[in-house]
């Protein structure tokens, strides 16, 4: 029997070629997984299946491992990215995920996309070009949305909750008002409205000690109330040999109010005081005045307005109208409302406005208890104004305006047998200036003429003058200068009326931030038609504010007044003192 060598030699031999062959492929998995890239074929070449042993026949030296980091092997970043909707070709192998013994630090750097491979380009091709290392470590995490969107939303849009860091400032001018006539039937006690014992409207305070106001809905409030001492020499306005000095207690309120609407616009403005003469009961007298205006922007070029306007005061002791018997001072009152509408066409502004008004009086009381029944004197007076302007430039606008009105007594005859009712017309013509916000004035000049029903009382021929100015002489000094002309009624017999010429200048000057001083003068005439009597008169006015903060001021003001008229006992001068405390809410 013959004997043959065992095979175990030969299975020795295949099993260390065996061990040879998973050596050489656990040593090329790794160079494979880490360049995916090249397991990608061009167009037109063999199948995946072929290309391993091209591969392992000639493999391709291997990169050094920082140049792939192992966090983002088997990601996108090396490999251009597979059209939507398509699937991996098959009998290829996904890329294996990342392993989790891997750097933290490294696999949590930002992974970017390539941008849409252009058409012919490498990438597309499925030969991506690999991005560099630095890049990939130097770029920021990509961003959402706009990189200064929250920053502009808090600098802009945010609210800011500390009231003292947003004062409401009363509206700056930025125009003129339209002038009308010392009120509807002029100004019955124009000599006390103008010459200091009247109201007058509240100087512009500093930004940083405006008022903030008080917030209702969509309207602000600014309250404001003023309590002040004194000394009057002449309370009641006559002469020297009648009159009674005496201690003076002023209390006044004011109430303005705003609307913080984007469209239209609402304002109100009303002021009421009391002047309290201990030594001088009969001369004590309330005082008020206000307005409200309604502006309702139907579209660009039209805008409807509506205004509504009152007048409380009283009657100075030896008016014409009264008599220097009278020892009571009787109060009258005048109220009315103007509605109209204003069109704009390129540069040729047209506006129409109605108007009506009310007048009435108070009797007033002789020494001897008699009344002096004014009731004859109440009346509605109605009137139509249109207005038509063409702005030649934004500085200057050019305007003609008409005036028509009629009054209307509640007693067709008054007590000496007079017929007073009267028709008028008027016609100006003038021009808005504004230059630079610094300039701000509005001047017509005209004629008027005034026709009664009665043929005993002479018609009225008299020429217009209106004026309003505002001049910002420099950031700290501003002057204002206001002058009207009207015809005015009154009771006096054989008179047809009185022509009133009025003119108040003001220069306000701010020392410092929290303190201002205004200088001011008036000037007053009065001519009666048909009668040998005429008045006038002057003022001089001294005043300072000192506002502690934006809420509390200290007040004081002098006033000089004088009147010098051609009716017996009824010139008079006098010298009032004031020192108060002003509060705002």
């Amino acid at each position: 029997m013959s004997r043959e060598r065992p095979n175990g030699g030969k299975r020795g031999t295949r099993r260390a070629a065996g061990a040879l062959t998973l050596a050489l492929a656990s040593a090329l998995i790794p160079a494979l997984s880490g360049a995916p890239a090249l397991a990608q074929q061009q167009e037109g070449e063999t199948p995946p299946s072929d290309a391993a042993p091209d591969a392992l026949a000639a493999p391709r030296p291997l990169r050094p491992s920082f140049e792939a980091p192992t966090g983002l092997r088997g990601s996108g970043a090396f490999s251009a990215p597979a059209p939507l909707g398509t699937s991996p070709t098959p009998g290829t192998t996904p890329p294996a995920p990342a392993s989790g013994g891997e750097d933290d630090d490294v696999s949590r750097l930002p992974r970017f996309r390539n941008p849409t491979s252009l058409p012919g380009s490498a990438s597309a091709r499925g030969t991506p070009a690999r991005p560099s290392v630095l890049r990939l470590r130097a770029a920021p995490p990509r961003r959402l949305g706009s990189a200064t969107r929250q920053i502009t939303q808090r600098r802009t849009q945010e609210t800011v909750t500390d009231l003292r860091l947003t004062p409401v400032i009363q509206s700056p001018v930025s125009g003129v008002p339209l002038p009308t006539p010392l009120l509807g039937f002029g100004l019955p006690n124009a000599t006390g409205f103008l010459l200091g014992t009247g109201l007058r409207r509240p100087i512009p305070a500093d930004t940083a000690y405006a008022p903030l106001g008080i917030q209702l809905g969509t309207f602000t409030v600014l309250p404001a109330f003023t309590q002040s001492i004194g000394f009057d020499s002449n309370p009641d306005q006559i002469s020297s040999s009648r009159g009674r000095s005496s201690l003076a207690l002023a209390s006044e309120v004011e109430l303005a109010l705003r609307s913080e609407w984007s469209a239209s616009e609402f304002t109100a403005e009303m002021r009421g005081s009391y002047l309290d003469y201990p030594q001088n009961q009969e001369a004590s007298r309330p005082n008020a005045v206000g307005t409200s205006r309604l502006r309702i922007d139907v579209d660009r070029d039209t805008r409807l307005e509506l205004e509504t306007r009152f007048l409380l005061d009283s009657q100075r002791l030896g008016s014409p109208d009264l008599g220097a018997a009278a020892t009571t001072r009787p109060i009258f009152a005048t109220y009315g409302a103007t509605a109209g509408v204003q069109e704009t066409f390129n540069r040729l502004q047209l506006s129409l406005r109605g108007s009506i008004d009310r007048s009435i009086f108070e009797d007033a009381q002789l020494s001897d208890g008699t009344l002096i029944r004014q009731s004859d004197r109440n009346a509605n007076q109605y009137g139509l104004r249109l207005r038509a302007g063409y702005e030649i430039s934004p500085a200057i606008t050019p305007f003609v305006e008409t005036f028509l009105d009629t009054r209307i007594y509640d007693s067709p005859v008054d007590q000496f047998g007079l017929r007073r009712d009267s028709d008028g017309l008027a016609f100006t013509a003038g021009a808005r200036v504004q230059l630079n916000s610094a300039l701000t004035a509005e001047v017509s000049g005209g004629l008027q003429h005034r026709s009664y029903v009665d043929r005993s009382l002479q018609d009225i021929n008299a020429p217009l003058v209106n004026a309003a100015l505002v001049w910002s002489v420099s950031p700290l000094t501003t002057v204002r200068f206001n002058q009207q002309t009207g015809v005015i009624e009154t009771s006096v017999p054989g008179s047809s009326g009185a022509f009133t010429d009025a003119a108040t200048l003001e220069v306000q000057h701010d020392l410092f931030r929290n303190l201002s001083i205004t200088l001011g003068g008036a000037y007053l005439s009065n001519t009666y038609d048909g009668v040998n009597i005429r008045e006038r008169g002057y003022s001089a006015t001294a005043r300072f504010d000192y506002r502690f903060n934006r809420w509390l001021a200290l007040r004081g003001s002098y006033i000089y007044s004088t009147l010098t008229s051609t009716v017996p006992l009824s010139s008079y001068e006098a010298h009032t003192v004031l020192l108060g405390v002003r509060v705002n809410p």
